[in-house]
């Protein structure tokens, strides 16, 4: 994750109520948020190394500040996301200009199939794992898999506050992977103990979970993550990656952190 796209918070706000996490009664303060998403590309590009890729914000689409939600980029190939929700629909279409406008293949599904982009798609260069459910439809993952020729591991997603796969779960780029177990379903919770090896497996406790601990950015050794999560920072130290914790709590208030504030673009 040394390319990422963001977009700039201009319009964001909480305009509607589409997961848990949201109420258009908890407002956003916008100078504050402006600063910790200012914050949060300082410590990217300057402390981490990552090279950001700007969109154009647009009026009316608060939450197209969370680019993980774009689709998914593999080489020159970009799979655009299908919103579950009509609040977020008009997003695509934006996203779709700014994969054509870089060179991208574009690759997109039929309507009836919703995938949310890298919000519910993350892995390891070996396999990756497809959170499902809440926005997410399984069956997305079998034509992913066939196409990127990945075996792809559908999770479900059992806890609606964990209503994407990037809310839960990170992989990192030593081959830990940083997760809440109990935001998965029984099977999925054993299909991530037989995949990771129990000294790889970095699990989050519940109060950092909700936190947002696990939606971090990990670039070589450095991760970006909400702060006031110090059990996960200690872990993460311990296996010798180096912690940039950042204010984020204006995002939390639409169920958003780092992780949902950039896409991988390589």
């Amino acid at each position: 994750m040394s390319r990422l796209l963001v977009c700039p918070p201009d319009y964001f706000a909480v305009e509607y109520e589409i997961n848990p996490w949201m109420r258009r009664a908890n407002i956003v303060d916008h100078e504050r948020a402006t600063t910790q998403w200012h914050r949060l590309m300082e410590v990217l590009e300057q402390k981490m190394g990552a090279t950001l890729e700007r969109m154009r914000p647009v009026p009316g689409l608060p939450d197209l500040v969370f680019t993980a939600n774009a689709g998914v980029v593999v080489g020159r190939k970009a799979v655009v996301s299908r919103f579950r929700y009509p609040e977020r629909q008009r997003e695509e279409a934006h996203f779709e200009q700014w994969f054509r406008a870089a060179g991208y293949e574009i690759v997109t599904f039929d309507q009836e199939f919703f995938f949310e982009g890298a919000g519910d798609l993350l892995g390891f260069p070996e396999y990756w794992f497809g959170g499902y459910r809440q926005r997410s439809e399984a069956r997305a993952f079998s034509l992913l898999s066939e196409y990127f020729s990945r075996e792809i591991l559908p999770l479900e997603l059992v806890d609606g506050r964990f209503y994407h796969l990037d809310t839960c779960l990170c992989p990192l780029s030593g081959g830990e992977l940083l997760y809440y177990p109990p935001a998965f379903d029984s099977y999925g919770q054993q299909a991530i103990l037989e995949r990771v090896n129990e000294d790889r497996r970095l699990t989050v406790p519940e109060e950092e979970a909700l936190k947002f601990a696990c939606n971090a950015v990990c670039v070589g050794t450095r991760v970006a993550l909400p702060e006031d999560c110090p059990a996960t920072m200690h872990r993460l130290q311990e296996r010798g990656y180096q912690v940039h914790p950042v204010p984020l709590d204006e995002f939390m208030k639409s169920g958003g952190s780092a992780k949902c504030l950039t896409l991988a673009l390589d």
